[in-house]
């Protein structure tokens, strides 16, 4: 199973113990998994429909909670025997629908429209309703892979109200068209750790922190190994330059030419091209630090140039 399934399954057990929050739970699947049917007799029939279990699971549980209602539910295969299962929770018109309708302050509920602010204006209900969206129509990336967390949405309306109640909690979620859905994203690690405590998808926090902590410490040992190479390489280049430079000055004028000093230091660095400038200077008689060795090897690298210079 996926980490975003993870997280969904988690959420299916968690359920607001006020009856407001669980209407604010239950708004978020008539706002994305919702809509109206109208049979030959004229009746209308109120249907959630979705593919995920879960979803299925929680909205008969907050039905039967909420309105003391059992709904019919359908399961039905889409395609061949292999295709996915379509779950169809049903209430008739009357009497039922018609106090769903006014407990969740709809007239005639349209697919698309956004969810009346009086059932969100506490913050409890604010955290079931993205709860609810989350399981309704969000998803996210394998933490250990990267951090993406987005709700698709079906217009800019209900993007904007998913937007606004997220930064009600000072998250600060992006927009964004994809063909006709506008989704609603968070990329920022502490962002998506605030958002699954916000929908007390506690277990799944603990897991995204372990991932967080994982990449954190494969990062910075990533990048200690990084720059150990880098500096091996630098001390290798300079050793190597520094080797050239005493060469050409014995091959040119011979290293009786260099003060004593520094013809000392010649001598070492080419019987010990290899090591660093801490262990050259240990090497001289008196030992140098590593500043006077530099200080001598740049000397010596000057020399070499003049003499280039000359030619």
């Amino acid at each position: 199973m996926s980490f975003s399934g993870e997280i969904k399954e988690e959420l299916q057990l968690v359920t607001g113990n006020s009856r407001h929050c669980q209407m604010a739970e239950l708004a978020a699947y008539f706002q994305f998994c919702s809509r109206m049917v109208e049979a030959e007799n004229d009746d209308k029939s109120l249907r959630i429909q979705t593919e995920n279990q879960n979803v299925a699971r929680k909205c008969f549980t907050l039905f039967k909670k909420t309105f003391k209602i059992y709904v019919d539910v359908t399961v039905r295969r889409s395609g061949a025997l292999t295709g996915n299962m379509t779950y169809l929770l049903r209430t008739d018109e009357h009497p039922e629908q018609k106090r769903i309708m006014d407990a969740m302050k709809i007239s005639e509920w349209e697919k698309g429209d956004c969810t009346s602010a009086l059932l969100l204006k506490n913050s409890c209900c604010k955290r079931a309703f993205l709860r609810g969206a989350y399981l309704a129509a969000g998803s996210m990336s394998d933490p250990y892979k990267g951090y993406h967390l987005e709700i698709v949405c079906q217009n800019q309306q209900q993007a904007g109200q998913i937007q606004k109640l997220l930064l009600d909690f000072g998250l600060d979620a992006k927009q964004v068209l994809r063909k006709k859905y506008y989704v609603v994203y968070i990329k920022e690690g502490e962002n998506i750790a605030d958002f699954l405590n916000i929908i007390e998808a506690h277990q799944a926090l603990m897991e995204f922190e372990n991932a967080r902590i994982y990449k954190d410490v494969r990062n910075m040992v990533n990048r200690k190994v990084n720059c150990d190479a880098a500096n091996i390489n630098k001390t290798v280049n300079a050793a190597a330059r520094q080797v050239e430079d005493i060469e050409y000055i014995r091959s040119s004028c011979g290293l009786e030419k260099l003060p004593d000093s520094l013809r000392e230091m010649a001598y070492v660095r080419l019987e010990n091209p290899e090591v660093s400038l801490v262990e050259l200077g240990k090497l001289l008689d008196p030992p140098v630090g590593k500043s006077g060795v530099n200080h001598r090897l740049r000397k010596i690298g000057e020399f070499a140039k003049s003499l280039k210079d000359l030619q």
